[in-house]
């Protein structure tokens, strides 16, 4: 008998949220096969069987948060010992990344259980879209469910044959009564569980404005040089098959400002008093995704030059759209930048990703009318969000921090000067 606890599957991580039981009582498991889905801070983590038997109980079920170290079900390996065996298995532990699920290997007759192939991304889709994806007709690799099966299906086609047949809906006539849409005071209302990643990010929210004092200060950049220069550069990018975005020049220019102000760079280790002063440069990316609010953080931008970053960020938040980020792509970032300016929007409170320092919000641009040696001109303006600890950082060495940059963004030519 195989007792299988819930592993360690991430730095300090103490706690994780079932999102999906992949097994039942009395079903035969392969080794390696996937088992449970857990969900830990900001990544997916699939637990697989650590060894081939009859799952014969099942403590826990979706929902469910479960402390690192507890039993989640046990497994009947066939081995007869006085004691049953203890598996973590957390090297058996496997990052989701959306990739093809192989095949499960054929149970012993009258234990056959039979599920559709879907990754764990789509399945989390579809329990998002209230779609039993059992009933979905896959289209991929080896019949696997996509998400494009998944959008077929709400339309209506691509649905699996089943053996009851549902009775088809009346065909509406010009005759038939149409039944109204408004609501009813069944239907006024939706709950949704506060879980997952959601979940996550409302815990950090809610730790960073409660234990970190925020203020936020707001200026506006020019960005007509910068854009020159980027319209210039971009067709050499393009050869590199390089997306180049202006989010890039800002970092370089960030870690410049971060070397000459390192309060900025810092944390407050709370636990023992002390300000840590970081002398490298993680930079978190904070990316919108269909799973919600995740930061992968850009390791050594210091060392990396701009087609590497912009090769990077586009890397980094497909993997993010995508669940495939692993947890060391999502930790150890020393300062955050918020990129809402696509969307739009003048200005934001953006609240700091603790336990750093401080975070940059870039919002959009636009061309203003502006004075410049008293006269009136348009120029394209960016305005900009900082929010910082004030606790670490006062008001007059945020403002020097964020003219810092302003000073390279609006002179490109020195930012290339003083780039290490």
């Amino acid at each position: 008998m195989v007792e299988f606890k819930l592993p360690d599957v991430g730095e300090g991580m103490h706690e994780g949220e079932i999102l999906r039981v992949l097994v039942k009582t009395g079903e035969f498991v392969q080794m390696d096969q996937p088992i449970l889905e857990v969900q830990t801070d900001k990544v997916n983590a699939e637990l697989s069987a650590p060894a081939s038997g009859v799952i014969t109980e099942i403590f826990y079920t979706e929902g469910d948060t479960v402390h690192v170290g507890t039993t989640l079900l046990t497994i009947d390996n066939g081995t007869k010992t006085e004691e049953s065996t203890t598996i973590s298995a957390s090297e058996d532990v496997k990052q989701i990344e959306r990739k093809e699920e192989e095949p499960v290997a054929p149970a012993p007759a009258g234990q056959a259980i039979k599920r559709v192939l879907a990754t764990p991304f789509v399945r989390q889709m579809a329990r998002e879209m209230k779609i039993d994806i059992e009933h979905v007709q896959g289209t991929g690799p080896i019949g696997r469910v996509t998400e494009e099966d998944l959008r077929r299906f709400t339309q209506g086609a691509n649905a699996k044959p089943s053996k009851s047949t549902i009775a088809e809906q009346p065909v509406q006539t010009a005759h038939s009564p149409v039944k109204s849409s408004l609501p009813t005071n069944q239907n006024r209302e939706e709950r949704i569980v506060l879980k997952g990643i959601r979940k996550k990010i409302a815990e950090h929210m809610v730790k960073s404005v409660t234990t970190i004092p925020h203020v936020t200060s707001v200026d506006e950049f020019e960005m007509d040089e910068l854009k020159a220069v980027r319209e210039r550069v971009k067709p050499f990018a393009e050869k590199k098959g390089v997306k180049l975005t202006f989010l890039p020049f800002f970092i370089k220019a960030l870690v410049l400002a971060l070397r000459e102000f390192p309060m900025l760079n810092s944390s407050l280790d709370e636990e023992t008093n002390e300000i840590v002063l970081k002398h490298y440069y993680h930079i978190g990316i904070a990316t919108d995704t269909p799973q919600g609010l995740i930061v992968p953080v850009i390791k050594d931008v210091d060392q990396k030059s701009i087609f590497e970053l912009a090769r990077e960020i586009s890397s980094l938040a497909q993997l993010a759209r995508d669940g495939k980020l692993t947890m060391d792509q999502i930790t150890g970032g020393t300062f955050t930048i918020s990129n809402v300016g696509a969307i739009g929007g003048l200005q934001a409170t953006p609240i700091i990703n603790h336990p750093e320092a401080a975070i940059l919000s870039l919002h959009k641009m636009e061309k203003r009318w502006v004075v410049r040696e008293d006269e009136g001109v348009i120029r394209w303006m960016m305005n900009t969000s900082l929010s910082f600890d004030h606790r670490l950082i006062d008001g007059v060495t945020a403002v020097k921090f964020t003219n810092r940059i302003k000073e390279l963004i609006e002179e490109p030519n020195l930012l290339f000067a003083e780039m290490i």
